[in-house]
């Protein structure tokens, strides 16, 4: 989501030998593609039968772990999320076409190639998205998705350390914590807003999202707590789960319109894996769509220039693709109070020992501890900007080192109404995909960007930060007029790493729709995609909690379990749309 890390090098995507012409064939009931943030939920739940036998193929390694001492200690520790993202043991180091509405830009988008996905290389920021956006599923074609039916599922995944209530969960695999206040640029940031005109909240995951106060984190007792700790290290010893780590998937095998199984490649060894039941592909928003046109199901025309045989024509597969843009807004701080003591190299030789022996400090946290929601302009249902509030400066996406007391705010538009697509390149399963996210396309989204210049500029001008603000640092006193702010954004906007919807679920009347509401792929058998790429249309927050709670609900399904619903779940209403900020 954040992009303070070091991308200096550009790492080639890595090739796996097909060559070899020795084979072997494992049975399982169910085979999931992709350790990631779904598809460790899944072999957790679906493994709860001991009538199903699992496996589970991972084309990254293990988050290495040996009794209390973290041997991928960057991995685990949560102030260290930005070295996750360089390192290419763990990261599938997608980068955009060109992006002819931002200086023909070429974006990093690093996608998670490791157990846990990317939820071991996030910001570990836990944030549901709005009521309405599963609501609004509902109207899209995605049955029995309204919120009622989504929240037993947040709940049921997850601990949070405040106990549980009608909107938190108590007992779940995934342990959620509230960052810390006790900075006081924290505590500035929110009475600024509410001096602003905004609400404030105490559980943007809750009864109110819209407004700023607290955010919720994946770290428990110090340590990030991504799926692969949550949900599939719990359940390594069962018998009928088999998990395989560097295993490049490089198709799906079909007899008819039933899929069968999996070809992939261990060791420069082609191996096949048959299911009985289901395949999964739980690859994400680019492997999964990636994987079904490699096996023959897309747009026909497409797959034909490539001599890729056509399984079933299916022309949304890797259309709609859509993600979040963001930009930084920093202001020097007049007080000793931000990162940047912690900053230096010795303090941080200091700091991070703490931790590696207590999991405890400053290491201990993302510190994007507050954050908020907010409207762009009145009489929209719901907001459609978000805040992360970090007090440090990040310079180049951190290659460089802070240079002042400094903090600034991650902000960004939630709906943008500019869809892009993706698309295979050959028959060759290790390049990556044409990625065409076809950012800022119509005026409104830019107009939305603008406004969070706007909007963001005038709470750091709230009393509340008279003692604290020293001078803007971005934009820049300079950018000042609506052409100045455009290109601005034009040069500084960037990805918050929310790839979605390129495995649109809806009605199967839906030309665009690839997957039903129980995730099944249109057209096909025992094949189903269980990842942020079925999400009809992106959720208005990050994208990790919502993945995980379509696992959840997801494994129900699979198992024929009654579905959990919670029916009239109270949710904040303003009581005057028109005149909400």
């Amino acid at each position: 989501m954040l992009r303070y890390f070091n991308i200096a090098k550009t790492v080639q995507c890595k090739r796996f030998s097909t060559t070899s012409i020795k084979k072997s064939r494992e049975d399982f009931s169910h085979v999931i593609i992709g350790a990631g943030s779904a598809g460790c939920v899944l072999a957790h739940r679906l493994t709860e039968d001991a009538n199903r036998k699992v496996l589970l193929l991972e084309a990254g390694p293990k988050d290495r772990m040996l009794n209390s001492i973290r041997l991928s200690w960057k991995m685990h520790m949560p102030a260290a999320l930005t070295y996750n993202l360089c390192n290419d043991n763990y990261n599938w180091y997608y980068h955009t076409t060109p992006q002819k509405r931002m200086n023909n830009r070429v974006i990093y988008w690093p996608r998670g190639r490791v157990w846990g996905g990317s939820s071991s290389l996030n910001a570990m920021v836990y944030i549901r998205g709005h009521a309405y956006d599963y609501d609004r599923w509902e109207t899209e074609g995605a049955t029995g998705w309204q919120y009622d039916k989504c929240l037993p599922y947040f709940k049921k995944a997850q601990t949070h350390s405040r106990g549980g209530d009608t909107y938190r969960g108590g007992n779940g695999p995934l342990h959620v914590t509230d960052g810390s206040q006790d900075n006081p640029l924290y505590q500035a940031f929110t009475e600024a807003a509410h001096q602003a005109g905004y609400p404030i909240t105490s559980d943007m995951n809750g009864y109110q999202q819209e407004g700023v106060g607290p955010m919720d984190m994946t770290v428990h007792e110090g340590q990030r707590w991504s799926t692969a700790t949550a949900y599939l290290r719990p359940v390594l010893n069962r018998p009928n789960l088999k998990t395989k780590v560097k295993c490049m998937t490089t198709k799906l095998l079909f007899d008819g319109k039933r899929a069968i199984g999996v070809e992939y490649v261990e060791n420069g060894v082609t191996k096949q894996a048959y299911s009985s039941n289901d395949i999964i592909l739980s690859g994400g928003a680019i492997n999964s769509p990636q994987l079904l046109m490699l096996s023959g199901i897309g747009d026909s025309d497409d797959l034909k220039k490539l001599d890729i045989p056509v399984v079933a024509h299916l022309p949304g597969v890797g259309k709609n693709l859509q993600d979040h843009l963001e930009l930084y807004i920093q202001q020097k701080c007049s007080k000793p109070i931000t990162l940047y003591n912690e900053q230096q190299p010795l303090r941080m030789i200091r700091i991070g020992v703490e931790w590696l022996w207590k999991q405890t400090g400053p290491c201990a946290t993302t510190h994007l501890n507050a954050g908020g929601f907010i409207r762009s302009r009145p009489g929209l249902t719901h907001p459609d900007i978000q805040f992360h509030f970090f007090p440090a400066q990040v310079i180049d996406h951190g290659r460089k080192a802070p240079e002042y007391q400094a903090f600034q705010a991650h902000v960004g538009t939630l709906r943008a109404t500019s869809k892009g697509w993706l698309k295979i390149k050959s028959r060759n399963p290790a390049e990556h995909p044409i990625i065409e996210p076809n950012y800022l396309d119509t005026e409104i989204d830019r107009w939305e960007l603008r406004q969070c210049v706007k909007l963001t500029r005038e709470i750091f001008q709230q009393k509340a930060f008279d003692q604290f603000r020293a001078g803007e640092l971005l934009p820049g006193d300079e950018v000042q007029t609506d052409e100045e702010i455009d290109a601005h954004v034009r040069a500084k906007a960037d990805t918050a790493y929310h790839p979605s919807c390129t495995c649109k679920m809806g009605s199967v009347d839906d030309p665009m729709s690839v997957v039903d509401s129980e995730a099944k792929v249109i057209g096909m058998d025992n094949l189903r995609v269980v990842d942020a790429s079925i999400m009809p249309s992106i959720v208005s927050g990050n994208l990790n909690a919502p993945t995980v709670m379509m696992a959840e609900k997801l494994s129900d399904r699979i198992r024929g379990k009654e579905p959990l619903v919670m029916p009239d779940t109270p949710v904040y209403r303003p009581e005057r749309l028109d005149q909400q900020r």
